[in-house]
């Protein structure tokens, strides 16, 4: 892990440890405030996504987080995963994190935009200090977590919005970014309570407010998945088989070798050997959460067949969603230089990965409009990947 990215890493744990905001939204004032009505998205899912978050760039006056959602927009994406904080330097803070929705001007805009899928690193904003699993932090998870997920039901009521509460990658959370590290039984344990009190709080929230053709789901994170394989205490052997979550992120980095096709298959095969059924899900329930190579060291065509590998891999296994890291890139040295996780660069040229994305789309809509008009309704998930899959080739 470089430098920068474990910067990164250490400043998401501060903010989960309530002791820093992650600050990864730089806000402009003349955001409106104003409630507006959200658009009704397309809600097919055409599986491939990207991301925004911790953007180093941007080429306009609006946020970051609203410049780099609109990017995704306008790629042809109806999914985005982004950092659900309080809008940096407001006073009074807002101490929840449905207060955080509510009042930071960009999420709203965001959440408002026409997207279906929302996968949402959530972290509670009033809990105290102490570990990220400490369990005087449960009071916090299950009450923040509950109030959000009523407050999207309530607001995007009857939208076809489906929204996805998770974390970061639970590996690093879990072992304090030290693959040495040996997790304790006690922190195992707690990390289970965690996620535990999380599902709960979505389940109960879904039971208990009224809704119609809306959704929130809870996902957790791994991320060492080869690790957990070799027997080693990680998230996937350890805590997956103790709790039963909506859905598993990967994020994939260590499968991004060799055989991909075969590689990620076979670790997302483990992954879900390790969820206990959920009947009310229907499909695979692990997804690929992050999946990306920095320009350093490579180039342009090699980001651009990671993609296209990656993505098949993805279809061809039954991913609900295959995300690239990321739209703009995070990571910058201590020189100045980009590391180059992007989609548009930092003199905003889109890169080949970008223009394979946004023609993916191009062809995923026109696929779906002729089967419905051919068979009346849309295809099923198989035979969707069959076309992506085809096609990607």
């Amino acid at each position: 892990m470089s430098s920068s990215l474990k910067q990164l890493a250490n400043t998401i744990l501060q903010l989960i440890h309530g002791s820093a905001i992650l600050a990864v939204i730089t806000m402009s004032q003349n955001i409106s405030r104003a409630q507006t009505k959200p658009h009704v998205p397309e809600t097919y899912n055409y599986v491939a996504g990207t991301q925004t978050i911790g953007a180093a760039y941007q080429f306009t006056k609006e946020t970051r987080l609203v410049e780099t959602a609109k990017a995704i927009h306008e790629m042809g994406s109806n999914t985005i995963k982004f950092l659900l904080e309080p809008e940096p330097g407001v006073s009074p803070r807002p101490t929840t994190l449905a207060e955080a929705a509510q009042r930071n001007p960009s999420v709203q805009a965001i959440l408002n935009m026409p997207f279906a899928y929302y996968l949402i690193w959530a972290y509670p904003v009033s809990a105290p200090g102490g570990g990220p699993f400490d369990p005087a932090r449960l009071p916090s998870e299950k009450s923040e977590i509950y109030e959000l997920t009523r407050y999207l039901l309530t607001t995007y009521n009857h939208t076809g919005k489906s929204f996805y509460l998770g974390n970061w990658e639970g590996d690093w959370m879990l072992t304090r970014i030290d693959p040495a590290n040996i997790p304790t039984d006690d922190e195992v344990q707690n990390m289970i309570n965690w996620a535990n009190a999380r599902q709960d709080a979505v389940d109960r929230a879904m039971r208990d407010t009224p809704h119609s053709d809306v959704s929130v789901y809870y996902y957790i994170e791994v991320n060492r998945v080869q690790d957990a394989k070799e027997g080693k205490v990680r998230v996937t052997n350890r805590v997956l088989p103790k709790i039963n979550p909506d859905f598993v992120s990967y994020s994939s980095y260590d499968a991004q070798h060799g055989d991909i096709e075969k590689t990620f298959a076979d670790s997302m095969d483990y992954i879900a050997s390790m969820l206990k059924p959920k009947p009310s899900i229907h499909g695979k329930r692990v997804f690929i959460g992050e999946y990306g190579m920095p320009k350093a060291g490579n180039s342009a065509e090699a980001q651009d067949r990671l993609v296209r590998d990656v993505l098949r891999a993805g279809l061809k296994w039954g991913c609900p969603f295959v995300l690239y890291w990321e739209m703009y890139n995070n990571e910058v040295s201590k020189d100045g230089e980009h590391r180059g996780f992007w989609l548009i660069d930092d003199h905003n040229e889109k890169q080949p990965a970008w223009h394979t994305l946004h023609a993916y789309y191009e062809h995923a809509r026109e696929f779906v409009s002729e089967y419905k008009k051919l068979h009346g309704h849309a295809p099923d998930r198989s035979a969707f990947a069959a076309s992506a899959v085809d096609w990607l080739r």
